[in-house]
């Protein structure tokens, strides 16, 4: 037995950030390199970044691609280091993996099964490399073996499953676990989503022990190309057993994770353990060099020796702000601004802005976080998230003569808390002004009576210009408020509420939101919080506020009880059940309201959603939280022009028929 130092580098990376997708990489094998690893696992398309998208297809991505392959290779002495990259050959472009060592570039490895579910769309750019074959890649310096490979480097026998080959039913391992690999590398790109990381460590932990051989995991971090947001979660395991897991949603550039293992003398001594019988189905590649030892494993920027579930509270604050984090420097905004309504949805993206904050001074010095911000104006002194909440946001409350003082003070309160500045505008004139302009066009007055969705929206749009200017005057983000529930519903006004260059809550759903609120204001999730100014949010019931108070409007009375547009969303979107399946599993499940006020639901949510796809088409990017989502460029597809259910819907008002 001899035991060896294994690494998974976790990489926040940028599509086309050439020198600092570079430079990031150099960084963690330099600290592999002191540390004595030997061989070290990096993210799928690490070189690129993963969400290059169409890109992929342009010669200039995969030619300068190579480029960087071939400047970072003499980075490589004294270890092993898995590199992805996009390859074009022959018949088309490849997910590839070049396995390099002690600065010799062995061969490239080929992704053999292609992500195409939920927001991925490999098959677009890649073509998937049939299992036990290869072929050769000619490079200006010779050509390199590419395909189903196998490396024997320094006597062990390494193999990989990149990403979603891990995910088939017949994933590669079981073909290397045949031929005795004693490592099996697994370079991803796996974007966050609600109770994802446990299905990955069983993934780990299933193909560490079934394979008999130690499982390197390594994926991405960060907000990587506006919408994904990576949370890292590195994980190596060895016969079964997890011995080393990295902490996740971490806003350190990169991450190292360490795990020391025993290796058998010879690579048959854990073939003959699996059950399965060698073959020969993979090129093999072998390579010696002379490698430093080591003596103890080394944990190294916070890692853990074992995963810790973390709640779906903690999840959905760690992603959002990580994702608000990354989203402002990467488009280099100073900050953000937000129309603070002294509701739910504004107030929650304010305290994410908080925690996006408070998160980044748990990790990282003021002075890295100024380089990392260096376009922005800081002051002289910033240690702490106060200092830097009075340059991340502003709040601007914008009431009218239908707004409440109870909002009014929910919003000034919140926006102080989070230590942002604040402003009040009086949009009245404005408004009225609007009104009169078409009052004299069409020759009458306006009233509630005849014109009350055209009264409300007015309102609400007429926000959007001062909040935009002072978006703009700031050079700052201009976050829009709306939720998953009112995208569903289109219960928005586009250019209204919807304005903003990003809308990170459109990816959860409105009854969850007021949950974490509640949460929030009497508990700390993940080190953050609580918040008692938050009271002012939860005691109230959710109103646009864009009736006059005699009317008593509230989104609930509007639309429905939230939780239960949430369950309907889930079972015709998630689920893709019809009108009349949804129907049914509501009245299995909701006995307590009448077969009446069900169905009147079920075809309001039907007929809502129908009619609003162009809302959703133009809503602006939004972060994804789970694996479904409504965002129509990357998951959720409906046509902007239907007939609405109509027919289905038609049946259920008719009870005979409705079975």
């Amino acid at each position: 037995m001899r035991r060896i130092l294994l690494g998974a580098g976790i990489l926040n990376q940028t599509p086309l950030d050439w020198q600092g997708n570079l430079q990031r990489i150099t960084d963690v094998i330099s600290a592999a390199r002191r540390n004595g690893v030997s061989v070290l696992c990096l993210p799928e398309l690490c070189l690129t970044g993963y969400g290059c998208e169409d890109l992929f297809l342009a010669s200039h991505v995969w030619q300068t691609s190579w480029e960087m392959l071939e400047r970072l290779i003499p980075h490589t002495s004294g270890l092993a280091v898995t590199v992805g990259l996009p390859l074009k050959l022959s018949d088309g472009i490849y997910n590839a993996v070049a396995m390099i060592a002690d600065g010799t570039l062995l061969g490239l490895s080929l992704k053999q099964n292609l992500a195409n579910d939920g927001l991925h769309y490999e098959s677009r750019w890649f073509r998937p490399w049939p299992s036990g074959s290869h072929t050769e890649y000619q490079s200006d310096s010779g050509p390199i073996v590419a395909g189903d490979l196998i490396y024997r480097i320094n006597g062990l026998k390494i193999g990989l499953e990149i990403c979603e080959d891990a995910w088939v039913p017949d994933r590669p391992g079981y073909r290397l676990a045949r031929a005795g690999v004693d490592i099996i590398l697994n370079p991803s790109a796996s974007h966050s989503a609600f109770g994802k990381q446990a299905l990955r460590e069983k993934l780990v932990l299933d193909g560490s022990k079934k394979f008999s051989c130690a499982y390197v995991y390594a994926n991405l971090v960060g907000n990587e190309a506006g919408r994904a947001i990576y949370d890292g979660g590195g994980m190596i395991a060895d016969a079964g057993m997890l011995i080393a897991a990295g902490p996740r949603f971490s806003f350190r550039p990169f991450q190292l994770l360490l795990a020391s293992v025993e290796i058998a003398d010879s690579h048959s001594g854990r073939a003959s353990t699996s059950e399965h019988s060698p073959d020969d189905a993979h090129q093999e590649i072998a390579f010696q060099f002379a490698q430093p030892g080591h003596d103890d494993a080394v944990a190294c920027n916070g890692a853990e020796s074992r995963s810790r579930p973390l709640s779906k509270a903690e999840e959905f604050t760690r992603a959002v702000a990580l994702g608000l984090f990354d989203y402002q420097r990467k488009s280099r905004s100073n900050g953000f601004v937000i129309s603070m309504s002294g509701g739910a949805d504004s107030t929650a993206c304010a305290m994410l802005v908080r925690a996006a904050a408070e998160f980044a001074f748990q990790e990282l010095t003021g002075q890295q976080l100024r380089e990392m911000f260096r376009y922005q104006a800081w002051p002289d002194s910033c240690s702490g998230p106060d200092d830097l909440m009075r340059l991340w946001l502003t709040g601007v409350y914008q009431g009218t003569s239908n707004s409440s003082e109870t909002t009014r003070f929910a919003a000034e309160q919140v926006t102080r808390t989070a230590g942002g500045l604040f402003h009040e505008f009086r949009i009245d004139d404005l408004v009225r002004g609007y009104c009169e302009v078409v009052e004299q066009a069409i020759g009458r007055r306006l009233t509630w009576e005849t014109d009350d969705i055209p009264l409300q929206n007015i309102q609400a749009r007429t926000r959007s210009p001062s909040v935009w200017l002072l978006a703009n005057l700031r050079g700052a983000l201009l976050l829009a408020t709306s939720n998953r529930s009112e995208a569903a519903v289109g219960y928005t006004t586009m250019d209204g509420d919807t304005s903003g260059g990003l809308s990170p809550i459109a990816g959860i759903d409105k009854a969850w939101l007021r949950k974490w609120l509640q949460i929030l204001e009497t508990e700390s999730v993940a080190g953050f919080g609580p918040f008692p100014v938050l009271k002012l949010v939860n005691d109230q019931q959710p109103t646009a506020e864009l009736r006059p108070s005699e009317y008593g409007q509230t989104d609930e009375a509007d639309l429905m009880p939230y939780e239960i547009l949430e369950r309907i969303e889930q079972l015709a979107i998630r689920d893709r059940c019809s009108p009349g399946q949804v129907l049914i599993t509501l009245q299995q499940e909701l006995s307590a309201h009448s077969p009446e006020q069900l169905t009147d639901w079920v075809v309001r949510f039907f007929g809502l959603w129908s009619i609003n796809q162009w809302k959703r088409e133009r809503f602006a990017p939004s972060f994804h939280l789970d694996e479904h989502n409504l965002d129509p460029r990357t998951w959720c597809r409906f046509p902007i022009l239907s007939a609405g259910y109509q027919e289905e819907l038609e049946r259920l008002q008719r009870p005979s028929e409705s079975g």
